[in-house]
């Protein structure tokens, strides 16, 4: 492909995207195959010549469309959301011509200091602490990670190095292997998976805190394991709290918590990956009261803030603790400006910025999430189970769990919309998140139909 077909095909791609985007409707939200229906449709070796442009094309229909799950159709209600916008897909086109690999200043100036910069300006508009902020001369900042689970594992190594800096400076004839086998973490029993496997990946022990009602971490839950792994002769070092979490999105005390980590000196990490982003609007901005506790804060711009897979944002008050757990200076990285920048571990290519104002009004579409609790409430054939607090609904037939189960099975058998469930003190519960950006009041009340008319016909059958 020379300059010239770029060009053409270029033109061609976007009216493709655009109207994919446009009538993503109209497609069915979840797809009808079985595991391995791709490899019966293409060839069993790569071809010895090239296919045409045009026969390449073809097969985005014939091959890949029928097995998409299409996150971003308005009947898509499943997990969380994943974003996109016209401005971050044109961003990704001119990242993606760049090309720059921007894991030190002198690799790539611009990719550096625009990330710098870019997270100063999110961190503001989130209100967090001046201490989060780099600035000219601050001792904290910001990094683009690809996923929240590598903001917890970083922020576990970074904590990891820190307790073992400070034991061995107090007793260099402690061996390093017997402190990290006494090394423990803590999470909340209903915090992402992610965070155990961290735990793993670090060698460290992860002890789960059980939550109260609202499947939030207590102080007092924390504080009293917390005395027993001491008595114990273990040594805590890093609790991971969640704001928003998978099954639910309930929030952690962190206000109870983060007074615990700072006078034990836990690392203190908060995983907003979901919520995080609704914090720019003052509404849901109490949400966050006690980020200053945190050694270390991080969200999912890629759920709600229009920006493309992957770009979670993480932010520590003092990143000398991520560089020293991570920074290696081979000869080839080395250059003129050794600290200039504030990189942290990696960067990459931040996408266009969008305006405060421009993202307010995709945050606050979670209201519709109040409107489907209030159909769910209105029929006494069902219970909500958690707080309403953001864009996520947690749901249930008044029943057994089996009947749930089915319940769902019948859901997504129709193929109409797409949920997905959790598990909440021992019941199967349905999650309906308002994932996609072009959800509307309609979209709900159709989803709420369906659900409603599966119901009735489950629970007239025989076995119900």
């Amino acid at each position: 492909m020379d300059t010239a077909e770029f060009r053409r095909r270029g033109k061609e791609m976007v009216d493709y995207v655009a109207d994919y985007l446009e009538n993503i409707e109209s497609r069915q939200v979840y797809p009808d195959v079985q595991p391995g229906y791709l490899r019966t449709l293409i060839p069993e070796d790569a071809p010895q010549e090239p296919e045409t442009y045009e026969d390449v094309v073809k097969d985005i229909e014939r091959v890949i469309m029928p097995g998409v799950t299409h996150w971003h159709s308005p009947y898509f209600f499943a997990y969380f959301p994943t974003a996109n916008s016209f401005p971050a897909l044109l961003a990704d086109m001119l990242s993606g011509a760049i090309g720059c690999i921007g894991f030190s200043w002198a690799a790539s100036p611009a990719c550096t200091e625009l990330e710098t910069v870019m997270l100063d300006w999110l961190g503001k508009m989130l209100k967090l602490p001046e201490e989060f902020l780099a600035g000219t001369e601050g001792k904290g900042g910001g990094v683009i990670q690809g996923t929240a689970s590598e903001a917890t594992l970083v922020a576990l190594l970074a904590a990891r190095s820190r307790i073992l800096k400070r034991i061995l400076n107090d007793d260099p004839e402690k061996q390093e292997a017997d402190i990290i086998s006494r090394l423990v973490a803590y999470s909340s029993d209903q915090a992402h998976s992610s965070v155990e496997r961290a735990a793993l990946i670090g060698g460290v022990k992860m002890k789960k805190i059980p939550t109260d009602c609202k499947f939030a971490v207590r102080g007092e839950a924390f504080q009293k394991i917390l005395e027993e792994d001491k008595a114990a002769g273990l040594i805590p070092f890093y609790f991971c709290a969640t704001l928003g979490t998978t099954p639910s999105c309930a929030f952690d005390r962190i206000t109870e918590i983060g007074p615990i980590c700072n006078a034990e000196q836990l690392w203190l990490h908060i995983d907003a990956a979901y919520a995080g982003s609704a914090f720019i609007c003052p509404e849901f901005r109490p949400l966050l009261v006690g980020v200053e506790f945190a050694d270390s804060f991080n969200f999912n711009p890629h759920k709600w803030m229009l920006v493309n897979f992957d770009c979670s944002t993480m932010w520590v008050k003092n990143r000398s603790d991520i560089i020293g757990a991570f920074k290696m200076d081979p000869l080839y990285l080395k250059h003129d400006h050794q600290e200039s920048g504030t990189v942290l571990i990696c960067t990459n290519t931040a996408s266009v910025p969008l305006s405060i104002l421009g993202l307010d009004p995709n945050i606050r579409h979670v209201s519709l999430a109040k409107e489907f609790e209030d159909f769910v409430r209105a029929d006494n054939r069902f219970q909500i189970t958690a707080d309403v607090v953001l864009g996520l609904v947690c749901f249930r037939l008044k029943g057994s769990n089996e009947l749930n189960e089915a319940l769902l099975k019948k859901i997504n058998s129709a193929r109409t919309i797409h949920l997905v469930p959790c598990q909440l003190a021992g019941r199967f519960v349905l999650r309906f998140a308002v994932c996609s950006r072009t959800t509307e009041s309609r979209h709900v009340q159709e989803a709420w139909a369906h659900i409603s008319k599966l119901a009735t016909e489950l629970l007239h059958q025989p076995s119900h």
